[in-house]
């Protein structure tokens, strides 16, 4: 029997190492704040995903051209713009029957699974159900785990119970149990928020590039309001600079045969060396590209906090914002730096109204699509 069921209500021990990182959690000064467990149900399932559901290159306000209309339109030799993907998805309950809605100010997150959250001295309980074709798993950074939570696979001397969470199996389920330690929890400089990736690890590049990953945000003990957000906070953002390998994904053959008007002429390209592969090679925020972005709004005044990331394939991304300014790492910029796998926290007051850019300043980052627009009402 797995940690997870144990926590969720069997009469089992759990073992000492869970008990006392639990029992570590919070910091010292935070005791009045009870720890909870947080129970999430979400499963893995395949979808077909629309980069650019226009068609239109949106941040220009134009018909697709040039490198746009390469990208986002099909030929024989090309797959366009829509692609199947595997992605993680919230539902209400155990049976995994109710999708859970997502309300407009999270309608950003894309392609991006659920967020979780969660405060020092808390536990993530994820029940997660592979509703996929293959099998797939879920990795936390940052939070605690034990062996049978860690959703990776590789030669770790574990046997049986603690390998059932490397890969689920479709149609299988496990529970991972993921305790929240003062050690993944904001730093004494940092704000009262930062956020943690999630995502498959049983063949990581293939995983990812497939779609599977989402967040975890992680607030200060005592900080977290009523709806989740920090109690300093007006509004979050969380958007990851993604440049996704279709050439890469484990759908890849399935993608060309559904889409391609010429299956056999389409490059099986999986190398730099020939241009052929940027035509699989898709550079995005949150999955969409060419300004198709949604949901990017706020108000002049208020506490914006932006949870900006990279995934993990050969990424170096600069993050811009047009007409505002933004503190992170406790400095002032526009500009914010970001390798693979890189997680940064910016803090925004927003004072300059209109229709902006955000947009990655590398060239053919940019050229290839990735940008937004966002507003400041």
């Amino acid at each position: 029997m797995s940690i997870g069921h144990r926590l969720l209500g069997t009469s089992a021990v759990v073992p000492l190492t869970v008990l006392l990182v639990i029992a570590a959690c919070a910091p010292a000064g935070t005791s009045s704040v009870a720890p909870t467990t947080r129970t999430y149900f979400v499963a893995a399932g395949e979808v077909e995903w629309d980069y650019a559901p226009t068609g239109t290159n949106k941040t220009l306000g134009a018909a697709p051209e040039g490198i746009a209309e390469m990208v986002l339109t099909s030929a024989p030799d090309r797959i366009g713009r829509v692609y199947k993907k595997a992605v993680y998805r919230e539902y209400t309950d155990s049976t995994f029957s109710t999708m859970k809605e997502r309300p407009p100010e999270w309608e950003h997150l894309g392609y991006l699974g659920p967020v979780l959250r969660g405060q020092v001295g808390d536990t993530i309980v994820v029940v997660f159900r592979n509703n996929a074709s293959r099998p797939y798993s879920m990795h936390p950074h940052g939070v605690f785990y034990d062996k049978d939570s860690e959703g990776a696979v590789y030669d770790d001397g574990t046997t049986d119970v603690d390998k059932a969470d490397d890969g689920v199996p479709p149609g299988g389920t496990h529970t991972y149990v993921w305790p929240v330690p003062e050690r993944a929890g904001p730093t004494a400089d940092e704000g009262s928020s930062i956020m943690w990736m999630y995502h498959s690890h049983l063949d990581e590049p293939k995983d990812v590039n497939a779609g599977l990953m989402g967040v975890m945000i992680i607030t200060k003990a005592g900080m977290m309001g009523e709806d989740g957000r920090p109690n300093d906070v007006d509004r979050e953002f969380v958007v990851a600079f993604a440049e996704i390998d279709e050439n890469e994904s484990w759908y890849f053959e399935d993608n060309i045969n559904a889409y391609a008007g010429n299956p056999a002429s389409v490059p099986r390209i999986q190398t730099f060396a020939d241009l052929s592969f940027a035509l699989n090679l898709r550079e995005t925020m949150n999955g969409f590209s060419f300004g198709h972005l949604p949901g990017i709004r706020m108000q002049q005044g208020e506490r914006v906090r932006w949870y900006v990331f990279g995934t993990s394939n050969f990424e170096v991304h600069a993050p811009h914002w047009h007409g505002q300014t933004a503190v992170a790492g406790r400095m002032r910029t526009d500009v914010l730096s970001l390798v693979t796998m890189q997680m940064v926290t910016a803090d925004m007051v927003p004072d300059n109204p209109g229709t902006w850019l955000f947009h990655c300043h590398v060239g053919p980052h940019l050229n290839f699509g990735m940008s937004s627009l966002f507003v400041v009402e």
